[in-house]
Order: C-alpha cells, then structure tokens, then sequence
C-alpha cells in the first residue's frame, strides 16, 4: 500500500465507563446511565468528524478505557466508522480493544471482529478469586476462561492478558501458579503491571489504615525475578518495563507512546501528540458531551528540553532503549553533549549498557527506572 507522503499516525478513543470501579483504579472511568453513554458516543463521533485526517495514515487504533466491552457493541462499529471516514487506515494496521472478562458474549465479539478489531487485550489480573475480589473485580477465574474460549472461537489471533504483581497477600508461589495458567493458555502477549497505591482510591485509604497487607519488599523482589525468568522460558521477550510478547507480536500501538510517535486522543482526557505538541480533552464529562466533544484544549508546546526529556524516560522504558543516531535526527545534537555524564555515570554503577547506537537500562538499572528517570529531568 503506497503511503502518498502521508504521515504515520496512531489513534487512541476513550471510553470512560465501567460496571465498578476497581479498588485500585485511577483511571477516567465511572458508571453512567445507557442515556450517558449513547450522548457520548454522539460526542466522540463529532470530534473525531470534526478533525482533518487527510495529512495522516493510520497505524494502529486502541480503544480503551474504562470498559469498552461495557458499552452496546454497535457503539465500537460505529466509531470505526466515523474513524475509516476520516482517516486512511493502514491495510495492516493494529486496532486493539480492551475488554473485561464477563463482559462480552459471542455475537458482541462476531461484531467487534467485523468492525475491524484484530487485537484484544483481556484485563485478568489473577487467576485467585480471593486476588480479584480484593482487587474488586467484576469477574473470577472461571468466567475469564469462558471469555478467553469466547474470543479464540470467534477466530482473534491477537490477544494480550493483562495480570498484575505485587498484589495484598500475593507470594511469590501464588504468582508463579498465575504465570503458569495464562501461559498455558498461549497468548501472544502479557503484561504484568506492579500494583502501585494511587491517591484517592480506596486501597489508599486501606493502605493509610494499615489494612491493605501488602508484601515486602524481598518477595516484590522475588515476584519481579520470577515473572523475567519464567516469562523468557516460555519464549516470552520482555520488551518494556511490563510488557513481554511473543515473536512479532510486540504491542505497535503503545511503542508509539514510548517512541514519541505521533498519536491523536479522542475522547474523555485523552491525550495527543504531534508534533512538539501536546493537547488533551476536559476531564469533565459534561463539559465533554455539552460541547459536542469540542471543549476546550489543555495545549502544552513542548519545547526541545521536553522533547529531550521525553525522548530519554519514554524511551529507555524499551529493554532496547534509545539510539544515539536518532536522538540527533530529532534535536540536532550529540546525545553525549547533553546527558554524557548522566549516561556513563550509569554505565559505571551497571545500570546502564552501551553497545553500537544504543543506549539501554541493564536489567538491575529497568528494576530502579524511575529513579534513574528523574536524573534526565533539566
């Protein structure tokens, strides 16, 4: 397919709603009423009618949330459409959407699949119903392995599960047992993302109150080691601080992010970049379906130390890190010139290594990332 000098692009649609909000979610999402939900679908389908997409070739498209599979099916068909209007879609691009055990049934995957989803990412967490019911989780194991059979029936060979670490009461035992189910379930790709304790979530306030029995720090240690190792075994690469994948099947839409590609956000808070640019939707969903998905703009310019910012902390997330040569298509300047010191400072205390072009966290410096981050910070 002949690109016509259009820009590579990725999309990303919000959908805010959920059935319960889980313990330790953060995330733009609620409950709504179906007569919430259907005014926002009319708003999405506006801003996305109301934006230019001739320059752009469509990439990859995530759909997330929130719930997605919690909205009627036609809602997804329907934003594909307005989107397939708007935009050029790559013949072979990415269109993932995220799902939640107990919340889609064969005819409502039939017509995501006939929308043009071809990559579905199941939120599991756990395979212990003690685990997601502290996590306050609308399904257990048994209905997340009826959706799995659901999925895999209705012909998706693109499927990512999402598990967590580090959760109350988890041992190191418990996680080796959960990598072993999903494994054996033979996804293309798993993410295994470390719990972290947000402000103003309930597990906060469980925390605060000393009744959340998180485990210490050697067994989070232990957990991590487990997951790399058995993961690797099992022909998983981890390629990103939470991300492992089978041969091929690395998650093109989120590599975008931590390239610093360009990406629009429709939708409820959703974030853009293009450029040097980035802009984000309201937060406030009234004001988002009052304004027909036209509200006003949170615009940040970035300038070339953000940019070199960015470049460093989104890209050495990637087990491959960075590359010097393009580190200097982007800024004009030797990446030794700005970050040399920091850079073999790292090298010597072994939490860095340096080989050709490349620059990347060891695996003892992706332990301590967000540490190491903070030093690339102007």
């Amino acid at each position: 397919m002949k690109n016509n000098g259009l820009k590579p692009l990725a999309v990303y649609v919000h959908i805010p709603f959920c059935e319960q909000k889980c313990r330790y979610c953060d995330f733009l999402s609620a409950k709504a009423s179906d007569e919430v939900k259907l005014q926002y679908l009319l708003s999405l389908m506006h801003e996305i009618n109301q934006t230019d997409g001739s320059k752009y070739i469509v990439k990859s498209i995530f759909i997330g949330g929130g719930t997605p599979s919690c909205v009627p099916a036609y809602f997804i068909t329907k934003i594909m459409e307005t989107l397939e209007k708007r935009f050029m879609i790559a013949v072979d691009a990415e269109i993932s959407m995220e799902m939640n055990p107990g919340t889609v049934c064969k005819t409502s995957l039939i017509e995501y699949k006939k929308a043009g989803i071809n990559r579905v990412s199941l939120g599991l967490q756990s395979t212990f119903d003690d685990e997601l019911g502290k996590l306050g989780r609308i399904h257990d194991y048994k209905i997340f392995l009826n959706t799995y059979g659901i999925v895999r029936s209705v012909g998706f060979k693109n499927v990512n599960i999402d598990l967590m670490s580090s959760l109350p009461g988890q041992t190191v035992d418990r996680m080796q047992t959960s990598l072993e189910r999903v494994t054996a379930l033979e996804p293309e790709h798993i993410s295994v993302y470390s719990l972290i304790v947000e402000d103003g979530t309930p597990f906060a306030r469980m925390a605060e109150e000393g009744r959340l029995n998180l485990p210490d720090e050697d067994t989070e240690i232990e957990i991590d080691k487990l997951t790399r190792s058995f993961l690797a075994e099992k022909g998983y690469r981890r390629y990103e601080i939470s991300n492992y994948a089978l041969e091929d099947y690395e998650c093109r839409h989120n590599l975008v992010y931590w390239n610093r590609g360009d990406y629009l956000g429709f939708g409820l808070g959703a974030a853009s970049l293009i450029g040097s640019t980035r802009f984000s939707n309201t937060r406030d969903l009234k004001k988002y379906i009052g304004a027909r998905g036209m509200s006003e703009m949170n615009i940040q310019r970035l300038t070339d130390k953000d940019a070199m910012e960015e470049f460093m902390f989104l890209g050495l997330r990637k087990v491959d890190g960075i590359s010097e040569n393009d580190f200097e298509k982007c800024f004009g300047k030797n990446i030794m010139d700005v970050y040399g010191d920091i850079l073999n400072k790292q090298v010597k205390e072994g939490m860095m290594h340096h080989e050709g072009d490349r620059w990347a966290l060891t695996e003892k410096g992706l332990d301590v990332s967000n540490v190491l981050m903070a030093e690339y910070l102007f």
